[in-house]
């Protein structure tokens, strides 16, 4: 059964090489994916870099990235510099209660810790 349809098929030397799509088509079915990508926390490259080589903790990573000291992240969290400096070695399993207090210390999300 063929379906009538309002595409246009670009061809070369003989090759469909491309197909042109009513506009509300393409919205409708990749819109909604753009959006949500947007939505997604995202992490820079240097904080990136640093975890993957250098075997930090993105927690220390994203501290280290915004030039924050333990001592100024620790007090906005709510706990001794010592304390924080475990959370944030490379073997540290702060809980996720934690991990949302530093995520909102450092003002960036959760998930941009956690990976």
């Amino acid at each position: 059964m063929n379906i009538p349809t309002n595409h246009q098929v670009i061809i070369h030397q003989g090759v469909p090489v491309a197909v042109v799509i009513p506009y509300d088509e393409y919205a409708a079915a990749f819109a909604l994916k753009d959006a949500q990508k947007a939505k997604e926390p995202t992490v820079p490259h240097e904080v990136a870099v640093r975890v993957l080589k250098e075997r930090i903790s993105p927690v220390q990573a994203w501290r280290e990235y915004f030039g924050l000291t333990q001592t100024e992240v620790s007090a906005r969290v709510g706990v001794s510099q010592f304390a924080f400096a475990r959370m944030e070695a490379p073997d540290g399993k702060p809980r996720m209660s934690t991990v949302k207090k530093i995520a909102d210390a450092l003002g960036i999300s959760p998930a941009q810790l956690k990976w």
